[in-house]
């Protein structure tokens, strides 16, 4: 059984152990795989992993071997579906794994904006004071603000549950009702939400429907002081337009752990501007994160190996 992971860099070894996919069969992983490489790389395997690495249905034709795809990630749209359902390719992916890690990254977001931590780390400036303490920034404090959840799946779920802890009011809008009255968390309209949010985060997947959901006619909506958060998927923004919220402060500020182009060009629009904070989509991958992630792949492919496939693309 030879089995082929095409860019383990996602997961990065050096911290992620990937010796048991020795137990499953014989096991090799290339840290990174260009488009030309992966026929010569994946020929003869029977398991291909991929996360980032492409399987269109012209590579598929081309691996007579291949009986399943492990997609190492949630989202599964570099793999052909359809195709892998008519050459009878079973193609799995990874579910909940960097919920807690997510939830743990959109605070961090807020922080940064309410505890101004980096601004006021200068020792040598302190130094120079006359008193004791010493702020340049104003700082708030996350307790009595309102935070606005667009979607409400799993990682929105935990992020609610954190800005609870703080003592914020939660807005949630999704298409169907919520299944239990928790006391601090209301459902509502768009409009009232943006209205209504001093953050406002992103959570849901990206379609048709909602592809730059969040335009000019949305930031309008929001008030002056609000934030704009989004570990989800960079399309769901419309970046020129927030480009222009943000320099016409129309808007408060904007964190970013994703674009609708990654990695950016070095002339992003959003190169520059002070009150856009960027992570490099990172707010899935800690180290704990990735290890489920990979417990999860593992398991996918020993019970596909017994003949009871979980996680299955259907």
């Amino acid at each position: 059984m030879k089995i082929v992971f095409l860019d383990s860099y996602t997961v990065n070894p050096k911290e992620v152990n990937l010796d048991r996919f020795n137990q499953l069969g014989d096991f090799i992983h290339y840290d990174r795989t260009a488009p030309e490489q992966v026929l010569e790389r994946a020929k003869g395997a029977e398991i291909i992993l991929t996360n980032k690495v492409v399987i269109s249905t012209e590579i598929m034709k081309q691996l007579p071997d291949l009986k399943y795809i492990g997609v190492t990630a949630t989202g599964y749209n570099v793999v052909d579906i359809a195709a892998a359902k008519q050459k009878g390719i079973i193609v799995t992916n990874a579910r909940n794994y960097s919920s807690d890690a997510v939830a743990q990254h959109v605070i961090a977001m807020m922080l940064a904006f309410t505890n101004r931590l980096p601004e006021h780390n200068n020792l040598k400036k302190w130094a120079s004071q006359p008193d004791f303490c010493y702020y340049d920034y104003t700082f708030s404090e996350l307790s009595g603000k309102t935070l606005g959840l667009i979607g409400f799946g799993n990682i929105g779920q935990k992020v609610a549950q954190l800005a609870l802890a703080f003592g914020m009011k939660v807005l949630v809008f999704k298409p169907n009702p919520l299944l239990d009255n928790i006391e601090g968390i209301s459902q509502t309209n768009l409009d009232s939400l943006l209205e209504k949010s001093d953050f406002v985060s992103l959570h849901c997947p990206l379609n048709q429907e909602n592809e730059k959901l969040m335009d000019s006619k949305a930031f309008e909506k929001m008030k002056k002081t609000a934030i704009l958060l989004n570990t989800a998927r960079g399309g769901l923004i419309n970046e020129t337009d927030l480009k222009n919220a943000l320099e016409n402060d129309i808007i408060a500020g904007a964190y970013l752990d994703v674009l609708s182009t990654e990695p950016p060009q070095m002339d992003h629009p959003f190169l520059g501007l002070k009150n856009c904070k960027i992570s490099p989509h990172i707010a899935w991958a800690s180290i704990e994160a990735r290890n489920r992630l990979m417990d999860i792949v593992f398991e996918n492919i020993r019970l596909f190996l017994e003949g009871m496939p979980q996680n299955v693309i259907e």
